[in-house]
């Protein structure tokens, strides 16, 4: 896994970005979350990207955390792929 970016899809709209911050700290460093807001409404989208320490600690959450249930969701967590341009 060449990445240490993780994409999060299915978020709950009220998760915030301290909540995923101490989900993904159980499994390494945490450098940067980022959810994606609605530039309209201000709401988030449902997903966000992650940034973790190293690869390994990225593995780990994926394997922990996909398919994790957060407020009654169940959220996606796999290797965030550069945008296709």
């Amino acid at each position: 896994m060449s990445s240490k970016s993780l994409y999060v899809g299915n978020l709950p709209y009220g998760a915030s970005e301290n909540d995923l911050m101490d989900l993904f700290a159980q499994y390494g460093t945490v450098e940067s979350v980022k959810i994606v807001m609605d530039k309209e409404t201000g709401r988030s989208k449902g997903f966000g990207f992650i940034e973790m320490g190293s690869d390994a600690e990225a593995s780990q959450a994926i394997s922990n955390l996909n398919g994790y249930s957060m407020s009654g969701r169940n959220i996606k967590v796999n290797e965030s792929r550069p945008k296709k341009r």
